[in-house]
């Protein structure tokens, strides 16, 4: 195999990799639309060089896609669910009937921390929070630094995949925690402020197996004028 031909079969295969399993099945569903995949607030490439198009593209076009198809289909099978918002189910998760609640579980918490992912993050992002947020991270953490520094480190601990957040916990003290695969906060009470997802294709087109770089350069396009405003609604 020559250099040219071995480049487009590598080429292939990542991209294969980079679209799931969960993609392939979602695309033959045709269960109603009873969730949507939110429009991106800006363009697939706004988030250069720091997330490139492409990695956006299959990110959001296929990954998110695969679990608002996936969860629809289960939905449409029980009808006492139809018209309950994702942060419901997901809160109330011990009663969704046990057939699909692993399925509402993955997909719906894919939905619903995919959706927060992307307003999270804008092409005019970075910088420091203000106001209320940036007190509250000053208070618990030392300083914006301190608390940016413990995120990083506690996403670059998380075993396999995942998502690192920071969150308001029931006593409304900020907290960071991660969480494996696509589960959400809610499961556990809390409410999601910040998350980062470090599922590798997230990341790596650009980053490779370099989740730190990742980490490290993912806080130039956080929108923390989106973050205040959900601090402040928690609140």
């Amino acid at each position: 195999m020559n250099r040219r031909s071995f480049l487009h079969v590598a080429g292939v295969g990542v991209a294969g990799w980079l679209v799931s399993p969960q993609w392939a099945i979602a695309q033959n569903s045709t269960a109603p639309d009873f969730f949507t995949v939110p429009p991106l607030p800006y363009a697939y490439d706004a988030l250069e060089p720091f997330i490139d198009r492409r990695t956006m593209t299959i990110h959001h076009d296929k990954h998110h896609a695969a679990y608002v198809s996936n969860l629809n289909r289960a939905i449409a099978t029980t009808p006492e669910l139809q018209g309950r918002p994702v942060e419901t189910l997901l809160k109330e998760l011990s009663l969704v009937p046990e057939a699909i609640r692993t399925t509402v579980r993955n997909n719906g918490g894919g939905h619903h921390n995919h959706s927060l992912f992307w307003s999270g993050m804008g092409p005019q992002g970075g910088g420091t929070p203000t106001g209320r947020l940036a007190a509250a991270i000053q208070q618990q953490y030392g300083s914006v630094t301190a608390f940016q520094e413990q995120f990083n480190a506690s996403g670059a601990r998380l075993f396999g995949s995942g998502w690192v957040w920071l969150v308001l916990d029931g006593q409304k003290q900020l907290q960071i925690l991660t969480t494996p695969n696509q589960d959400s906060p809610l499961m556990s009470g809390a409410v999601p402020l910040l998350g980062n997802d470090i599922w590798e294709h997230a990341y790596y087109l650009t980053y490779q197996n370099r989740r730190a770089d990742y980490l490290k350069a993912w806080w130039n396009v956080v929108n923390w004028t989106e973050i205040e405003r959900r601090f402040t609604a928690a609140l």
